[in-house]
């Protein structure tokens, strides 16, 4: 895909969704950085109806970490893998007591030093909560980069090097979003809505669907 083109699709997707925002619901960072690791093979929409419960009750560091494991688990049990999820939650929230005072580091480093963040939680913090153009590639990235041919790789590392290269400067703050909704909603897995897809001029894939 050449330069013109991939500038015509992220216009497109800017000029449709200009602010865009996760669909993860939290006030402060370290509530997106809780909602984030819960978020781990599990949808946005589970995660917001157990943190709507969790976050009312220990919407900091501090409280949450008073909860214990236990208190913990109470409020996620709907959510996949609920177990290593709440004893990462109360292992990162004493880390972020004893050494941050509670807060959320803007620190690639230090966030993956945190239980349960990885590479991918730790852009989408720094994106979303800190504004770094960082851009968090989930499955969702790695189906519409390859599929579209904007940034194909191999592996997810791959298409987040190569949308580093390519994504002019000013659409990588946001490029991690539209790139997202996209795939949630148009750019579906199974069958992609081509019909109803704002740039399906523009897209490389081969097999196009008349939806």
């Amino acid at each position: 895909m050449n330069k013109d083109k991939r500038y015509q699709i992220l216009s497109r997707l800017r000029d449709n969704n200009p602010h865009p925002t996760t669909e993860l619901e939290y006030e402060s960072p370290f509530q997106l950085l809780i909602a984030v690791l819960l978020s781990a093979q599990a949808t946005d929409v589970g995660v917001n109806k157990a943190t709507r419960k969790l976050f009312p009750a220990a919407p900091t560091a501090e409280t949450m970490l008073a909860l214990g494991v236990d208190g913990i688990k109470d409020y996620i049990k709907t959510i996949g893998l609920f177990n290593s999820k709440a004893e990462n939650a109360y292992k990162t929230c004493k880390i972020l007591v004893d050494q941050y005072n509670g807060e959320v580091p803007e620190s690639r480093e230090a966030l993956e030093a945190l239980p349960g963040v990885g590479r991918k939680t730790a852009n989408v913090v720094l994106n979303t909560a800190f504004g770094w153009p960082t851009i968090a590639v989930d499955t969702h990235i790695y189906r519409v980069s390859n599929r579209t041919k904007l940034a194909p790789g191999k592996n997810v590392n791959e298409v987040e090097q190569k949308l580093i290269k390519v994504v002019p400067k000013e659409f990588k703050v946001d490029v991690h979003h539209w790139l997202i909704l996209h795939g949630r909603y148009t750019c579906v897995a199974r069958k992609p809505r081509c019909g109803s897809c704002i740039i399906e001029d523009l897209c490389e894939f081969k097999d196009k669907t008349s939806d």
